[in-house]
């Protein structure tokens, strides 16, 4: 890694450099210095993001604009420029590398260990949209074209199970009929969105509870991470997708679809912390979207899975075989148990208000 790190302007000399976080797109590393300094390093994965130049500019606006509204070193992911004053430095074998200011005496949870651990989840990203709703969003790149587009995320399942490339078609034919049968929310949000009654925003488009980071102490967000994703999208696709991971009563893969459900009890908790941030931000029907937004997403990320079980698991990691049609078939799980449960989500929003 010396090589890498030379181009960057550091403070202090490299002395370890370690495997960091979960992540399963980037190569992510802890890299700590004699100053005593230390920060995050990154080789960014370009066959996932093969417009780099881009993805960046997008990072560096967005983070100069809240460093603008915010300026705290730990509220705001800092780029480290190199040498050369880039934001980003590409070796000899064409791959883009990365340092941000290591974020100090935070934590980052994989799940939610209470109601208040997701509530302050929706308050981190609830303030990432108040802070950046005045943000020109048509300006950013759409680094994944059609990332949220519910309608040709459908097209992209029908195309996979035709290619049946990995010749699973013939077993999940029921899987399949399930999600059929709910293709008719598909058009919801981006039909609104056609006609003009929906504002573009910044959007994360990533927003799980692990890419918040939280004060160790405190247990209270400091800042958004993972930006890559940083696009121009919906409100409700970001809340959504909170819920989706966060009030989920069960794993991803969970294989008994009994303990699959939604919990309005952590449904609540996020749209409390998400609302009390950005509400006044929101126009009324953006609000009223958020619940569909929920639906939408996770409708949405389960027929991802089931493609990519068809297409031979080309995309989303799997742990062990199998698991992107697990992951699809509890997916359509909650998504039924929401779909019975989306009025009693509308009164919560609408009591939170």
């Amino acid at each position: 890694m010396e090589r890498i790190t030379s181009q960057f302007q550091l403070q202090g000399a490299p002395v370890q450099c370690e495997r960091y976080g979960n992540g399963h797109i980037n190569e992510t590393y802890l890299l700590k210095t004699d100053a005593p300094h230390d920060y995050i390093l990154q080789k960014v994965n370009r066959h996932v993001f093969p417009d780099i130049p881009s993805l960046m500019r997008n990072i560096t606006a967005v983070t100069a604009y809240l460093w603008r509204q915010t300026p705290d070193p730990r509220r705001v992911l800092t780029l480290v420029p190199t040498l050369e004053k880039d934001t980003y430095y590409v070796d000899d074998d064409g791959e883009t590398w990365r340092v941000y200011e290591f974020v100090t005496d935070s934590v980052c949870l994989d799940r939610p260990e209470s109601e208040r651990d997701l509530e302050q989840s929706g308050l981190a990203f609830g303030s990432f949209q108040n802070q950046l709703a005045d943000f020109p969003a048509q300006t950013l790149v759409e680094i994944i074209p059609h990332f949220h587009d519910t309608p040709v995320r459908f097209t992209q399942l029908r195309e996979a199970i035709r290619m049946d490339a990995a010749g699973h078609v013939k077993e999940a034919g029921r899987e399949i009929d399930a999600y059929m049968a709910y293709e008719k929310y598909a058009g919801f949000l981006m039909d609104l969105l056609g006609k003009g009654e929906l504002p573009l925003r910044v959007t994360h488009n990533d927003t799980k509870l692990n890419n918040v980071l939280m004060d160790a102490a405190t247990r209270t967000p400091l800042c958004v991470i993972d930006l890559d994703t940083v696009m121009p999208g919906l409100a409700a696709n970001d809340f959504g997708d909170s819920i989706r991971f966060g009030a989920a009563t069960a794993r991803e893969d969970e294989a008994n679809l009994d303990n699959v459900g939604m919990s309005l009890q952590l449904f609540e908790a996020y749209a409390r912390g998400f609302l009390s941030a950005c509400g006044k931000r929101l126009t009324p029907l953006e609000k009223e979207t958020l619940p569909m937004g929920a639906l939408l997403m996770t409708l949405e990320c389960g027929s991802r899975f089931l493609a990519d079980y068809f297409n031979g698991d080309v995309y989303f990691h799997n742990a062990k075989p199998g698991q992107n049609l697990r992951r699809a078939r509890s997916h359509i799980k909650m998504v039924r148990d929401m779909e019975g449960k989306l009025g009693e989500m509308n009164r919560i929003i609408q009591s939170i208000g």
